[in-house]
């Protein structure tokens, strides 16, 4: 097996093949980009809805709380497939990518609205009260007095999300798009090896994720309270 390695890893790391793999680990990190941020905008307003108290947007809350609640439980390639066929049968002409992009904006909103709810949650009623008493609306009470406060406890999850969310992403090779899963199984079908081949993704997968998860780490230091941080 390592003379068969040694022997192809030469042509493997040629410069098309280099270039076809960076062109997919840019695709799976835009993808990935594109789902996390657009999820944290959605998944903060869809925790905002699900904290309003006001009778005329119960409605609102409801498909909110079901939104999350379905799309937390759907497997994602379960999602996959169903955007995939809705564009299908809507006749709308989206590159994969994009369809792609769709399903995992849906999952990650849904996933990172609970993560977004439960930080705003865990600041102490009193806080709420206080901002009430001060006549603040909910959008400037989550400005000026929960989100100061919430965030040492959204950001560990979230990083931690992000992270798993970019293996995730593996599965839109599925439905053909070209990301480091999908290039690796092409260089396979070429004659390469898969130890050799997949062997390379996992590198190029630990080489995009590791960076976020020491992020994720730093901010968490920085942003813990001083009682807990580490000496």
């Amino acid at each position: 097996m390592w003379e068969r390695l040694i022997e192809e890893a030469p042509r493997f790391f040629g410069y098309y093949n280099l270039v076809f793999l960076g062109k997919a680990a840019l695709a799976t990190v835009a993808l990935s980009a594109l789902g996390c941020i657009i999820g944290i905008v959605l998944g903060s307003l869809v925790a905002l809805l699900r904290l309003t108290t006001r009778l005329p947007l119960a409605p609102l809350r409801w498909i909110a709380a079901l939104y999350t609640e379905i799309f937390r439980r759907v497997p994602f390639l379960v999602t996959l497939m169903l955007v995939f066929f809705a564009f299908q049968l809507s006749k709308v002409d989206l590159p994969m990518f994009w369809v792609a992009a769709v399903s995992v904006t849906l999952i990650a909103s849904a996933f990172l609205a609970e993560i977004v709810r439960a930080g705003f949650e865990s600041v102490h009623r009193n806080q709420w009260d206080a901002a009430a008493a001060m006549n603040f609306g909910l959008l400037d009470t989550v400005r000026y007095v929960v989100l100061p406060q919430a965030w040492r406890i959204i950001l560990p999850p979230a990083f931690g999300f992000f992270v798993l969310f970019i293996k995730d992403t593996a599965l839109a090779s599925q439905i053909g798009v070209i990301e480091l899963t999908f290039a690796g199984k092409v260089l396979n079908n070429k004659g390469f090896s898969a130890v050799l081949v997949f062997g390379t993704i996992l590198v190029a997968y630990f080489l995009v994720s590791w960076p976020l998860s020491r992020l994720g780490k730093h901010l968490e230091q920085r942003l813990a309270s001083p009682r807990h941080q580490r000496p």
